[in-house]
């Protein structure tokens, strides 16, 4: 295994409570990302530094953009579509009505043009239950389960082949994987990949590069791993932030990534979260939209 400690660059002066779900923005040239619990979405452009911000009326997991200005975005309280110009939301639909003490987390659209969410537990640690799920939400409002048994749901990624999806449990530190049908959105040959240990971190998001390696956030020791289809890990990357929380392939060319961060006294010194850049060697795989699946 290889450690990597890259020239880092911060990108922000705001503080993030809890930065996370960066999205690049090919068309723009420009990186999108949540506060959850601000709750809040950035709009951040690296040419010119500026950072917008749009509020949010309860806690944000994660989005995906849409091809027509909008995004597609897991609240507190369900499913909604976003427009940014207009800033008003449309909801599409609230995958666990009956589950109060869940929330949506971490999401990404897939190569199906679908919108894959995981719910978490958010009750205090002690109480926590593995009831969370991971959903599938289509552009019609559609929404179908497509896993179980889950704490916290984290992780998503394809390969760059569209054939294969990655995910996390954050709490119960497995990563998976599923052969993924970019037709029909349809999951099979389900198997672990690795259960991460204390030294490469509590699973967070994630992000797939060009050559089918899955990067991981080590959340909880600041780190990002990236990670062989078959679990090995091929390079650990330490990071100057304690807790990062998902990567993100960005720039004109794909190689640079982007990381969010989480405020934290892990270290034993209190570090808000931000965001953060630094250039790779390997270009990431493209995002889709939703609505609008991927040419795989």
């Amino acid at each position: 295994m290889r450690i990597d400690k890259p020239e880092v660059e911060t990108l922000i002066d705001v503080p993030l409570g809890t930065g996370e779900s960066p999205v690049w923005a090919a068309d723009q040239q420009a990186l999108y990302f949540v506060d959850i619990e601000a709750p809040a979405l950035f709009r951040f452009d690296p040419a010119t530094r500026d950072l917008k911000r749009w509020a949010m009326p309860s806690a944000i997991g994660s989005f995906g953009l849409c091809p027509d200005g909008r995004a597609v975005v897991g609240l507190k309280t369900g499913v909604h579509l976003f427009d940014f110009a207009s800033e008003q939301l449309q909801f599409l639909v609230s995958p666990e009505p009956d589950i109060p003490g869940n929330r949506l987390n971490d999401g990404k659209v897939g190569p199906d043009g679908c919108y894959w969410v995981g719910s978490m537990d958010d009750r205090p640690p002690e109480q926590k239950q593995p009831i969370a799920s991971l959903y599938r939400v289509c552009p019609d409002g559609t929404c179908e389960r497509k896993a179980g048994g889950l704490i916290t749901s984290n992780g998503l990624a394809w390969s760059a082949d569209g054939r294969t999806l990655f995910h996390s449990d954050s709490r119960q530190r497995f990563i998976q994987a599923f052969d993924f049908d970019p037709a029909s959105g349809a999951l099979s040959n389900q198997r672990q990949v690795r259960v991460m240990d204390e030294g490469e971190g509590r699973p967070d998001g994630a992000a797939c590069d060009a050559e089918g390696f899955y990067w991981s956030a080590g959340v909880s020791a600041g780190c990002l791993n990236r990670i062989a289809p078959d679990g090995t890990i091929d390079r650990k990357v330490t990071l100057p932030v304690p807790a990062p929380t998902m990567p993100c392939f960005g720039g004109p060319d794909l190689k640079t990534l982007y990381v969010t961060s989480l405020t934290t006294d892990r270290t034993g010194t209190r570090q808000a979260g931000t965001l953060i850049r630094f250039e790779v060697d390997v270009p990431g795989a493209p995002v889709a939209r939703f609505g609008e699946p991927l040419k795989v």
